[in-house]
């Protein structure tokens, strides 16, 4: 599944990315993350996570890696992900401008695999669950962000 989007936070780039890139800052939006560990500083991190399709549900333990950190520009991610007899891998990445107004564009892509039992109960619903918790997750950040 492709996912693609795009959102501007009045705020300026460093202080976007720096969020952004915060495993600890991006687990306080992002919908049924459970816990944070960090395995080593700026390259990779642990998550385990609950997620529901409907009636399906699963928690996942994850592996993400930033495969490319280009402050304030851009970051890329890697993850894997084990639960309830189901896999999931992730890559996404966000692109950081300036609008000319001080604000912040950010455009982001995701990537997502799903295997397993997961993706048989759930299939049809993945694509629009997964867009409702991504714009969920990035209301919440550009809240957060935003407020002094």
């Amino acid at each position: 599944m492709h996912l693609t989007g795009s959102v501007t936070i009045r705020a300026p780039r460093e202080k976007v990315y720096a969020f952004l890139t915060d495993p600890h800052q991006v687990s306080t939006c992002a919908p049924g993350v459970e816990s944070i560990e960090i395995i080593e500083p700026n390259k990779k991190f642990r998550a385990k996570a609950g997620i529901g399709f409907g009636a399906v549900k699963a928690t996942f333990v994850g592996d993400a890696e930033w495969v490319e950190l280009d402050p304030p520009n851009r970051a890329k991610v890697k993850a894997h992900g084990r639960g309830s007899g189901s896999a999931a891998d992730v890559s996404s990445e966000m692109t950081l401008s300036e609008d000319g107004t001080g604000s912040t564009v950010v455009a982001w892509t995701a990537d997502i695999a799903v295997l397993g039992q997961l993706a048989s109960l759930a299939a049809r619903m993945m694509g629009p669950v997964s867009q409702k918790l991504t714009a969920q997750f990035f209301e919440c950040a550009r809240k957060k962000i935003e407020t002094p």
